[in-house]
């Protein structure tokens, strides 16, 4: 594909001021308030009288981890199901390491929000990060190429024939739940003697990857591997859909999101 030089300047120029980031937050929604929350986003924000009524998405893929139902155990669990579905490799080091789903601390999740006085059950708790599949991915605004892009349903999707490896996608996502493939994936799997699941493609070296919510599996009318892996941490819907049962547990439950203020919208909500 080719590409001006402009447009290529462009992208890079907007990859970077996106990368720079902005101050980390969460959103601290109480029951019911995703039902506001999701009406108040399902209208559209055009000028006149006339003009018809957007009345948004009707399918809007989510994921809410229950972080009263998880433990250690499960997280591994979790983490396990989805690198195995995903022939996902270990390297053994930080540096060349890829991670689709992974577990950190909850002063890392919400560093610019952390509260000294929460629980301390709750602090002590592994959180799962994964892609949040933004409603607004500043990772689809950068890409030069559009090996990265947002489907109808929500889900940000991945073309690793199409990437080039620029890596504009991981500066612009202010979550890091990007990885780029360093060394041959393959390699990695190979010595593991890891019983390869031929379902999924593996990766090639130079490319981006990242969690797709399961959408070969999607496909099959399948759960993702995580929510099969612990259904009772792990929950997946449809958030457009005011009488799912995601939507049903958010009325229930209070959630966080991360980084909120930043515009993006994410997908993945913490019940706490």
């Amino acid at each position: 594909m080719k590409m001006d030089r402009r447009d290529f300047l462009k992208a890079a120029g907007l990859s970077a001021l996106v990368g720079l980031g902005g101050k980390g937050a969460f959103e601290l929604l109480k029951p019911g308030d995703v039902d506001a929350a999701m009406h108040h986003e399902g209208h559209g924000h055009g000028h006149g009288h006339h003009e018809e009524e957007d009345t948004g998405p009707k399918v809007r893929l989510a994921m809410l981890i229950d972080m009263r139902a998880i433990d250690k155990e499960k997280a591994e669990k979790i983490i396990h199901a989805c690198h195995h579905e995903h022939n996902v490799p270990n390297w053994g080091n930080p540096k060349d390491e890829i991670k689709w789903i992974w577990e950190e601390e909850y002063e890392h999740v919400f560093p610019d929000s952390y509260n000294e006085y929460i629980a301390d059950d709750i602090k002590a708790l592994p959180f799962l990060l994964m892609c949040n599949h933004c409603d607004e991915p500043p990772c689809v605004r950068v890409c030069p190429v559009k090996a990265t892009f947002r489907r109808p349903d929500g889900l940000v999707a991945q073309d690793y024939h199409r990437c080039i490896g620029c890596r504009f996608c991981m500066a612009a996502c202010p979550y890091g739940s990007r990885s780029f493939n360093w060394l041959d994936p393959r390699v990695a799997l190979k010595k593991e003697g890891r019983e390869l699941n031929k379902r999924f493609p593996t990766r090639m070296r130079g490319v981006v990857e990242k969690c797709n919510f399961c959408v070969e599996r999607l496909s099959e009318g399948k759960q993702p591997a995580c929510v099969e892996a612990c259904p009772d941490v792990m929950h997946f819907g449809n958030l457009a859909d005011a009488n799912s049962e995601i939507r049903k547990i958010l009325r229930k439950r209070i959630s966080l999101r991360r980084k909120l203020e930043l515009g993006t919208k994410p997908s993945v909500f913490y019940l706490v």
